[in-house]
């Protein structure tokens, strides 16, 4: 198991540093959004996994020739008290480090959503307080705040769209609808989701640089994503000038004190590379030709299931 141990451990280091470095410095993310964002998953989970397999099967090289031998010779020491006689400090360090690895991870996993679901329940009664329903607009709440600002509330039972009087006063017709759609584009896509599992990559590895710079990258993917969308309700050159009037809207004026931002504002999400969405609206490019596109998501396939393989085979 010694070899499934080193290529899993190649595997790890590759996906934790060069393959994510190249991807989040490629130009080709912004023009299908949803296959990078398939890589970036594709390159966490087997990350995460790899990592894993490799200290595992290091871990288990005294106890069987193979992962399942191992597993169960493993069982049987510790059901008998007694260790392999090849048994060393470093195979038992690899096995504790697989386990507290794992269960960090999930643990962290599990902690994230439940903190995020009380935070949007907290949130989706703050702005039933505080908001009134748009007319004619179901599951859409205006907030009175003079900023243009316009997020989506997921919830496990109902959502929300939040916009405010700054936003309904500041854009047209068209720009409102290209907003209003993109904000449903998050909803219905699920990317709270994405963008959560990120958040606990990052919260559970913060000393892992690549973490950072993976959330950053989908946070921009999910909006590239929504922006497709809305380009669907209106033309690309009035949702760019939506994005910017929204994106500069928000930036705070000289010398305001933060003590002027309401309580619930702190929930609102940031516009993430605002100049990066709105050149990509105003100068598109195509998307990834058919050959591209299915190299990308095999890619993707192979990166997930190739742990599991090499487990198998170990």
């Amino acid at each position: 198991m010694l070899s499934a141990a080193l290529v899993l451990g190649v595997v790890a280091l590759a996906l934790a540093w060069p393959l994510p470095v190249l991807l989040a410095g490629a130009r080709w993310p912004a023009r299908s959004p949803g296959i990078a964002l398939a890589l970036w998953q594709a390159i966490a989970l087997a990350g995460g996994f790899s990592m894993i397999g490799s200290l595992l099967c290091y871990g288990l090289i005294p106890f069987g020739a193979d992962v399942r031998d191992g597993v169960l010779g493993l069982g049987e020491a510790l059901w008998a008290g007694t260790p392999a006689p090849t048994t060393t400090f470093a195979h038992v360090l690899a096995l504790c480090g697989a386990l507290l690895l794992g269960t960090h991870l999930v643990l962290n996993l599990a902690s994230t959503f439940v903190r995020a679901e009380g935070e949007r329940r907290r949130h989706h009664h703050l702005i039933n307080l505080l908001s009134d329903p748009l007319p004619d607009r179901p599951g859409m709440r205006v907030i009175d705040y003079a900023a243009p600002v316009a997020y989506c509330l997921p919830g496990a039972i109902r959502s929300a769209t939040v916009l405010s009087n700054g936003l309904l006063r500041l854009l047209d017709g068209d720009q409102l609808r290209g907003v209003i759609a993109h904000e449903q584009a998050h909803l219905r896509q699920q990317h709270h989701l994405v963008l959560l599992a990120f958040k606990s990559w990052r919260s559970a590895l913060p000393w892992f640089p690549i973490a950072n710079r993976a959330e950053h990258a989908v946070a921009l993917l999910v909006e590239m994503l929504a922006d497709d969308h809305a380009r669907r309700v209106i033309d690309d050159r009035t949702l760019a000038t939506a994005i910017a009037l929204v994106g500069l809207g928000q930036q705070p004026e000289a010398g305001s004190p933060e003590s002027a931002v309401p309580a619930w504002a702190a929930h609102v999400p940031e516009q993430p590379l605002v100049a990066q969405r709105v050149h990509r609206l105003m100068t598109p490019a195509a998307p990834l030709s058919s050959l591209e596109s299915w190299a990308a998501l095999t890619s993707a396939i192979v990166l997930v299931i190739s742990p599991a393989v090499v487990l198998v085979l170990a």
